[in-house]
């Protein structure tokens, strides 16, 4: 399935929809103005970071990533985080999240980083797409998780 990926910052009106897409799939009750809070003040001029991105099947967003600097780990020394990939689970199996993941390196790349770094507690999904064991680290609540890196080039 081919599909287009769009930078939310770059989007008229799709500031909101993308906001309450984020939150549902990784957010709580009490965190939906941290999710608007990010993505509305997404694309540092600087950097290129953090950024926001999603895919669209008519007007339904069906899947999403981000580039952070910090995915809330331990490893504050390490940047840009692949973050928030997540594929409405009608579209499993089509391809779109490696489309996303290769995405995220390409974009990366663009910004001017030679590496990518993700956490999980996911067991064999990154590796098929040729993500390697990096490091451990902590989450913000003091579970250990497995980093992730992978080159951008």
């Amino acid at each position: 399935m081919k599909i287009k990926i769009l930078e939310v910052s770059r989007q008229n009106g799709l500031i909101d929809k993308a906001v309450d897409f984020f939150w549902n799939c990784w957010g709580n009750d009490n965190n939906f103005n941290f999710y608007k809070d990010c993505i509305a003040h997404s694309c540092d001029a600087e950097k290129g970071l953090p950024g926001f991105y999603v895919v669209l099947n008519h007007s339904e967003i069906i899947a999403s990533y981000a580039l952070l600097v910090n995915d809330l780990i331990s490893r504050q020394d390490l940047l840009p985080w692949l973050a928030c990939l997540y594929v409405d689970e009608k579209y499993w199996n089509k391809g779109i999240a490696g489309q996303l993941l290769k995405h995220g390196l390409q974009e990366a790349r663009r910004k001017g980083y030679d590496k990518l770094y993700l956490s999980t507690d996911l067991e064999g999904f990154y590796e098929k797409y040729g993500w390697r064991h990096f490091a451990n680290g902590f989450n913000i609540v003091d579970i250990r998780m497995k980093i992730y890196a992978k080159s951008t080039f």
